[in-house]
């Protein structure tokens, strides 16, 4: 996929409004794909979790803690498309 990251909105209810290069683009519920434990537990906070920002370097979406989210994972979702089985053998 590596589709990039262009936009992210924070919504309420730890959902994010995400648009990527090819003008896909749909909210996800963060809390339905993340533990708030360990390096995304900031998160939990909602003002921090509204602190979300576009890493333009890496094509994806991140915190000042340095919690991000992988974008293909979340274009699989937002798109409705399975992650290819190449994809998931390289990020093992």
């Amino acid at each position: 996929m590596l589709k990039d990251i262009v936009a992210v909105e924070p919504r309420e209810n730890y959902q994010l409004y995400i648009r990527f290069e090819d003008s896909i683009e749909g909210v996800i519920d963060v809390s339905q794909i993340v533990k708030f434990t360990g390096v995304f537990a900031p998160l939990q906070d909602r003002e921090y979790f509204a602190q979300v920002e576009v890493n333009h370097e890496v094509g994806t979406i991140q915190w000042q803690s340095g919690a991000d989210l992988d974008p293909d994972v979340l274009y699989a979702i937002i798109s409705n498309q399975p992650i290819p089985n190449n994809q998931l053998s390289r990020s093992a």
